[in-house]
């Protein structure tokens, strides 16, 4: 009977943070930032019906980079319990910390006991309120959270989009002005995205209970304007 052949622990998780690590870098960034009390997503995405954004409660937005059909079977995981949780207790029991817990276990228990890693960065947004400020998680495949102050960037060459992106950042800026400093970190200084590479949306309250807002067609091009 032959033996298997051993692996250090440390190595198979390496091994696995490799191959989640050069998944995600193969696709495109996304960019999440506070300004005016409101909360900007914009990501590079020419796809108009495979989205990156999406809206999971009243106040809170999920945002996914790498492969699109593992974090869309998380997107709809998180609207589910959200609504299970909103309709047991209360709409405002519902939170994106207790989301960005459950997403970081579920991760976490697929980094450590799965073969395969999940090959996505995700992020739930909540527009802050009375008494309680905005509040960005950023997940990573392995379960981090990482709780974001102001801006967070997803998804291959972070570093440097940030880099970029907190150079020209400014919290007090307008939407405009915001999403103009998004475009540009996200393109670098070779590409110049339009329109038609982008998917745009917005938290804000001046929707009623529901603050996510996506900015298409006419509206995104007006901002687009210099």
């Amino acid at each position: 009977m032959s033996m298997p052949y051993y692996v250090a622990p440390e190595q198979v998780m390496k091994d696995r943070a490799d191959y989640a690590r050069k998944g995600i870098a193969r696709g495109r960034s996304l960019i999440c930032a506070i300004f005016q009390n409101e909360i900007l997503l914009c990501a590079e995405n020419p796809s108009k019906s495979l989205h990156k954004v999406s809206e999971i409660y009243d106040r809170i937005a999920f945002a996914g980079v790498g492969k699109y059909n593992e974090f869309d079977q998380l997107r709809v995981a998180g609207i589910r319990h959200a609504d299970t949780k909103g309709y047991a207790y209360s709409r405002d029991d519902v939170d994106a910390r207790s989301l960005a817990n459950l997403y970081a276990s579920y991760l976490g228990q697929v980094f450590t006991h799965e073969m395969k890693p999940l090959e996505v960065e995700i992020l739930v947004a909540e527009l802050g309120r009375k008494n309680f400020r905005s509040q960005l998680f950023h997940i990573l495949y392995d379960g981090t959270v990482m709780d974001e102050d102001r801006f967070t960037v997803l998804g291959g060459e972070s570093d440097a989009i940030a880099t970029r992106f907190g150079e020209t950042y400014d919290a007090s800026d307008s939407l405009k002005g915001t999403l103009a400093s998004a475009i540009l970190a996200l393109g670098g200084p070779e590409r110049k995205l339009g329109a038609h590479d982008l998917e745009v949306a917005v938290l804000q309250d001046k929707n009623g209970r529901r603050t996510f807002r996506r900015i298409i067609g006419s509206e995104l091009s007006e901002l687009l304007e210099e």
